[in-house]
């Protein structure tokens, strides 16, 4: 029997490796004799997180090109030609039938190496504004998953399918694992649960926040599960007493955190997004104003339009942080509307027609 061969390529942050982790689930549920090989940036989290997932992984010596020059700035062309040619050697020797992006700087060498080749390609845009990797392949690549529905203005119309985003596969079953969840972070049942969640990395103005309302949290009987990130949990492990205040450098076990979280206050990218959808409660985004092209913001103002969410600029936590977490926690009408609204945007089906439209590719 004939197998299946896929490379599937994204990374740096969580928003990239989660959806194509999900990718290459759907792809061995579907294609039960195959073989995925991922590519990532041989210095980042994807060569822990994908490994622990039981997929084999190479890495690239490939990082983004910087706004500001530095010393990375001149070793970008050195470490792009680099990453090209080992790019074609892992083609030439894997010979995938399809190759995937999931966007980041590491997805574009194999990708465009495949496109140079003539092999089928896909590549999975999450966010409302692309990044530049996605925008500079799509001008190549075979088909192009979106989650908004006005991208034609950035990828050539005719290449674009509407399918949303992956989302982890435990995510959807959040709902039934309250018990469970209660349990695992050891939880009050009568108070309400608010989850923090500042980004795969952290967030030092976030957590910065967070720690000086514990007092605030105290006050109205609320809970909390506050992930602060890896670079940060020693800082706060040792100032948290509280016993209201569950600290975590990182949630292993999200969806229960999901599944027991009355609110949740958490960073805009758009993996992040495309899960709250799918869980369906209040949430109070706080873009990273540390990103290109300021897309986190863009797209949380895509769900804020909608009364889907609130928004907090992260230059206005001091004024109004405390004032949005006290109106959310009083007003039911303000919870059932944005619950409501964000459970409204979910793709509950994106990771199978994403699955689709390779295939599609493999039969061309």
């Amino acid at each position: 029997m004939r197998r299946n061969k896929f490379i599937i390529s994204g990374g740096g942050t969580g928003g990239h490796i989660f959806p194509a982790i999900s990718i290459a689930d759907e792809l061995k549920f579907r294609f039960s004799q195959s073989d995925l090989l991922f590519v990532g940036a041989r210095d980042r989290m994807e060569m822990i997180k994908v490994p622990a997932h039981g997929y084999k992984i190479k890495g690239l010596w490939i990082s983004g090109l910087k706004r500001k020059f530095s010393f990375s700035t001149l070793l970008f062309p050195l470490k792009l030609i680099y990453s090209l040619f080992h790019s074609l050697l892992i083609i030439l020797k894997f010979k995938p039938e399809v190759v995937i992006g999931t966007g980041g700087f590491a997805s574009g060498p194999i990708v465009f190496i495949a496109t140079v080749l003539r092999i089928p390609t896909l590549i999975q845009e999450q966010n409302s504004y692309p990044g530049i990797t996605n925008r500079i392949l799509s001008r190549s690549v075979n088909k192009i998953c979106v989650s908004y529905s006005d991208l034609d203005k950035y990828f050539p119309a005719s290449k674009i399918k509407l399918t949303g985003n992956p989302i982890r596969n435990n995510i959807s079953n959040a709902e039934e694992n309250y018990d469970k969840g209660i349990k695992f972070y050891d939880l009050d049942i009568n108070r309400k649960t608010l989850l923090i969640i500042g980004g795969s990395q952290g967030s030092r103005e976030i957590n910065k926040h967070v720690y000086n309302c514990i007092d605030f949290f105290n006050y109205l009987n609320i809970q909390v599960i506050w992930q602060c990130g890896k670079i940060y949990y020693n800082q706060y492990e040792k100032l948290v007493t509280s016993d209201n205040i569950k600290l975590y450098s990182f949630l292993e076990r999200i969806d229960l955190a999901f599944s027991v979280s009355d609110y949740i206050v958490s960073r805009a990218g758009a993996g992040s997004i495309s899960e709250l959808c799918v869980v369906g409660k209040p949430v109070i985004f706080i873009p990273s104003p540390n990103v290109a092209e300021d897309h986190q913001t863009k797209n949380a103002n895509s769900l804020v339009a909608r009364d889907a969410a609130i928004l907090i600029q992260e230059e206005d936590l001091e004024t109004m942080f405390k004032k949005m977490i006290k109106e959310l926690n009083s007003s039911r009408d303000l919870q059932y509307k944005l619950s409501k609204n964000i459970k409204s945007l979910a793709f509950e089906n994106a990771t199978r027609d994403i699955a689709d439209e390779i295939e599609k590719l493999i039969k061309r």
